[in-house]
């Protein structure tokens, strides 16, 4: 795939605005859409909000219409103009709606002409769900204060006044002024980064959705992994995250043999601070990571997998609403774990398979029924609650399960050809059900029916005959410890010297929840999981502990769930925690830690001690 010219992208942002009704945004997409956002804002540390204004270039697709209709949350809103052919400026009529719990508030603008450009301005509040605001003291460095966004998935319009659904796709500039020492990023060609003077300027020339605009500012150093890849952190763990991650530009050139040519310029990294809710976010030419994966040994970089395999699943083709979220998720786990594969290897990708697998049956039996299928239904939901393990590995099985059914050349001939066909588009599940039976199953018929596709995105759980990943490596771990559990080997004998972190977390995830204290003692004194260096091994030995009532975690917990944000690894404790009779404590230790998680992760453990 050849990178395109600026216009066309324009006109493939137009022409893919899609039919599907978006039960989440206010947008009168009909009437008007937006195919250019300018934003001139102001970081202001000190009040925690962001000032100035959101220009939208307008392209009218009904002649009679004379509203734009934005999403709004928690905005308060000055004043709008708007400019006519003419080249003149005038003051627009608007009204703020009340706000809604989930949809937040709806911002009707009135003109007397149809108008080329609208400038709303307009300033963010402190409780931004998109936004986080970290102190220095709250950082690694201690030095300058830290802000970053999370638009995914309807947060954008929490601080910016804009059509925030998928559906919509714009290209967008900026100007970001902030304090001289501090440095901003964008989701955009970040050329104008590397002097840190306090004004920025950046460019978005692909049409994006608005969930993948982005920004962030703190004491940021910049170095090149290579000549495409980079890193934007913190002093402190800039050198060990490029020594983690100098993989990704093998992973690029991967997938591009696979799927066709990077469409996006540079990819490069920016290092969150502890606090980010999540694994990754998958901005388009600077993902988002958070440093619970610089593990030291290169054991958690699928992460950076996912999210660079987004460049082609979910930022080139995206989802039209949040119901259709799979397609997104589940495409990219797939080429994610192609792209380990390529890199790493068949059993390490096979390894990484089975462990998902696990996890989500594991997480099935906590989730209402319709909540297993791949084509969700919402209802007026939290488009947040669409993001469990079903969208991304019972979507990545189904993928799997066409490829082993057609066989990995004619399905990889399907991808590459998915991912030009609806590249800088936004579809549905229903449009994607009639490129899957023109494109693969009715091309090659008598493999698997249409109605076969339809069990696996509109039917609950799993199929009966959906792929099990399995491992000779974990094969030969639950070997070694049914010998230890039935007292036949001891724990010095098992081989675990060469074990990778998949191993130990098989290991660990699959040992019986009443287990005899002198066994938990015998692990964590031969193995130290307590006070494990690595987030994952301590998140799964945490949640072993806390369910065979094993003593002795509470400061290495505590120090856990202070010390990180992702969601991921903390949220499951928490919940474990209060259903075993430790609310109080846990209560306790969330109060100390909630300043400086995100909004996001705020109100998911809010609930829980509600």
């Amino acid at each position: 795939m050849k990178l395109t010219p600026l216009a066309t992208f324009v006109a493939l942002s137009l022409s893919a605005q899609a039919n599907a009704a978006d039960e989440h945004t206010y947008a009168n997409l009909s009437d008007v859409t937006t195919n250019h956002i300018y934003l001139d804002l102001n970081i202001d540390f000190d009040n925690k909000q962001l000032v100035g204004f959101a220009e939208h270039n307008l392209e009218w697709q009904n002649k009679k219409a004379r509203k734009l209709v934005l999403d709004t949350r928690d905005l308060e809103i000055d004043k709008v103009m708007y400019q006519t052919n003419d080249g003149n400026w005038h003051r627009a009529q608007f009204d703020l709606a009340p706000r809604h719990d989930v949809r937040g508030a709806k911002l009707t603008i009135s003109f007397k002409q149809q108008a080329d450009k609208v400038r709303v301005y307009y300033n963010s509040l402190p409780q931004a769900s998109g936004l986080q605001w970290l102190t220095p003291e709250q950082t690694a460095t201690k030095t300058q204060p830290f802000m970053y966004s999370q638009s995914q998935a309807i947060h954008a319009r929490s601080w910016i006044p804009v059509q925030d659904t998928p559906a919509m796709r714009a290209t967008y500039t900026a100007r970001i002024q902030t304090p001289e020492d501090v440095r901003a990023v964008m989701s955009a060609d970040n050329t104008d980064a590397f002097i840190k003077d306090g004004n920025y300027f950046f460019d978005m020339p692909q049409a994006i959705p608005p969930y993948l605009i982005a920004i962030g500012a703190g004491n940021l150093e910049y170095k090149e992994m290579s000549h495409q890849t980079a890193i934007f952190a913190e002093p402190t763990i800039l050198d060990a995250s490029v020594n983690e991650f100098n993989d990704t530009q093998a992973m690029i050139e991967k997938t591009n043999a696979m799927y066709g040519e990077y469409a996006w310029g540079r990819y490069d990294l920016l290092m969150l601070p502890p606090s980010f809710p999540f694994g990754g976010m998958e901005n388009p030419r600077l993902s988002f990571i958070t440093p619970t994966v610089v593990a030291g040994d290169k054991s958690l970089v699928n992460l950076i997998a996912h999210e660079l395999a987004h460049s082609w699943s979910g930022n080139l083709v995206t989802n039209a609403t949040w119901e259709d979220l799979w397609l997104n998720e589940g495409f990219t786990s797939y080429v994610e774990n192609r792209i380990m594969e390529e890199v790493f290897g068949r059993d390490r990708a096979v390894m990484e398979q089975a462990l998902d697998t696990a996890a989500l049956k594991g997480q099935m039996p906590n989730l209402e029924q319709g909540d297993t299928r791949l084509n969700l239904k919402l209802n007026g939901r939290d488009p947040d609650d669409a993001f469990s393990k079903v969208p991304y590995i019972k979507g990545m099985l189904f993928l799997i399960y066409l490829e082993e059914k057609f066989g990995r050349d004619r399905f990889d001939e399907f991808v590459k050809g998915y991912f030009s066909e609806y590249a800088f588009k936004s579809l549905t599940t229903k449009e994607f059900e009639a490129y899957l039976a023109k494109h693969l199953l009715n091309k090659y018929p008598g493999i698997v029916s249409v109605e076969k596709a339809k069990q696996w995105i509109h039917q609950p759980g799993l199929p009966k005959d959906a792929p099990n990943p399995t491992s000779n490596a974990f094969i030969n771990v639950d070997t070694h410890t049914k010998s230890w559990l039935n007292d036949q080997q001891d724990l010095t004998s098992l081989p675990t010297s060469n074990w990778t972190v998949h191993e130990w977390l098989h290991f660990i995830n699959n040992l019986p929840r009443d287990l005899a204290k002198d066994k938990m003692a015998a692990l964590d004194n031969s193995f130290n999981f307590t006070h494990s260096t690595n987030d994952e091994i301590s998140f799964a030995w945490f949640m072993l502990a806390i369910d065979n009532g094993y003593t002795g975690i509470d400061d290495a917990l505590a120090e856990h769930l202070e010390g990180i944000g992702r969601r991921k690894l903390i949220v499951p404790l928490y919940k474990l925690l209060a259903e075993k009779g430790q609310k109080e404590w846990a209560h306790a230790v969330y109060l100390k830690a909630r300043p400086g998680y995100h909004p996001l992760a705020q109100g998911t453990i809010d609930a829980i001690f509600k």
